[in-house]
């Protein structure tokens, strides 16, 4: 047992100076996590700190590498020490920069969500500073990604050209045509131009109303009224004409069409028609001063087609917001109905018209008496 003491004595004060600091470094990096969530959780309670956990798991595997690696040394002839020492430096530079790209990360995010709360906090439109915020962690993570390809030598000629003005324009001009920057680019055009923000309800189409919920680096988001998820690229909703409710004025005309039958009153429909809009809640009164003196009615109705089968009559009818609109078009539709109903105007409705042949007709009264024949001779038996 001396005699082994005596030829290892070196190698063995060695191992346990190894495990010992990593054993020190994983307990300190335990101390500095509960330190950091403790002091998260108390300014945002209801935030989970998760690249701080993340950046805990990096840093306990970094010292458990490193302390193996370390340890490899003893069993490494002098030849072999050199590229193991530049490869030891190599996972330290990488375990470093990975961590202090997830605590930069972090720093960004919480400095934007202060950002975004204050304003909140003063009805302010947060909706720059959470498309920002995307591109601000992005660049953060690409930055740490490009430190990370320097440590290989034969990746740090893209790094230095990447870093470069002339890479970057490189870069960008090799993926123009690509859908992901098209995307980008309709995600600034969005932020710069403000067609619609955060928090408007727009109308792309029939199927796509909704409220937007959030406005991303590739897709545009929206809440629909069955409280589903539309997902939009940016680049296809730059394209399309859409409808913002809630840009300048919020107030909202809404029109009801109904269509009468030609042998129904059409005096009686307009009046019926007005009576159930101006009984409505939620009609508002859009009248100028000056038809309000000339006492004209609060809602216009008016014939505005004469189709084949039905003659339409559309009121216009005015709601401070776009929600209460489709609720009072909603009503009207039900309560017009009913008043048509009693009232007796008709609303028409298709009918169509079989002529058949007089060979046809003689064939499928044949058929008819024989199926009538058949049906007969089966209930005999059972009579």
């Amino acid at each position: 047992m001396n005699e082994f003491w005596t030829n290892h004595k070196e190698a063995i004060i060695y191992a346990a100076i190894v495990i010992t600091i990593v054993l020190i470094l994983r307990f300190l990096t335990k101390k500095l996590y509960n330190w950091l969530e403790k002091r998260t959780q108390i300014k945002y309670p209801n935030d989970a700190p998760s690249n701080i956990h993340l950046a805990q798991k990096i840093l306990n595997a970094l010292w458990l590498v490193l302390g193996i690696m370390a340890l490899g040394f003893i069993f490494i002839d002098e030849e072999q020490y050199k590229t193991a020492r530049e490869n030891f430096y190599i996972v330290l530079y990488l375990g470093i920069v990975a961590v202090l790209t997830l605590f930069a990360a972090s720093l960004v995010q919480t400095w934007f969500k202060r950002s975004i709360k204050h304003r909140v906090a003063n009805n302010e439109d947060t909706t720059s500073y959470k498309f920002l915020r995307y591109i601000a962690i992005f660049a953060v993570y690409f930055l740490g990604g490009i430190l990370m390809l320097i440590a290989f030598k034969s990746m740090r000629s893209f790094a230095a050209t990447a870093l470069g003005g002339a890479g970057i324009v490189a870069v960008v001009a090799g993926v123009a045509s690509q859908e992901a920057l098209s995307n980008l680019v309709g995600g600034l055009f969005i932020i710069f131009f403000k067609p619609f923000k955060l928090g408007d309800i727009i109308k792309v189409d029939e199927s796509m109303v909704g409220t937007v919920t959030d406005i991303t680096l590739r897709h545009t988001i929206i809440r629909n009224y069955e409280n589903k998820m539309i997902v939009i690229p940016n680049a296809i909703i730059n394209k399309e004409k859409l409808i913002n409710y809630d840009l300048g004025t919020h107030i909202c005309c809404q029109w009801i069409e109904v269509g009468i039958s030609y042998d129904s009153d059409i005096d009686l429909a307009k009046r019926i028609m007005r009576e159930e809009c101006e009984d409505h809640p939620n009609l508002i009164d859009h009248r100028s001063e000056l038809e309000k003196y000339n006492e004209e009615n609060k809602v216009v109705v008016r014939v505005i087609a004469l189709g084949d089968s039905s003659v339409t009559i559309r009121a216009w009818a005015w709601a401070s917001n776009y929600n209460q609109a489709f609720s009072m078009k909603c009503d009207l539709y039900e309560s017009i109905k009913k008043r048509f109903d009693k009232e007796g105007i008709e609303i028409p409705f298709p009918h169509r018209t079989l002529i058949f042949k007089e060979n046809q007709l003689e064939g499928l009264r044949s058929k008819a008496q024989n199926t009538n024949q058949v049906s007969v001779e089966k209930e005999e038996p059972d009579a």
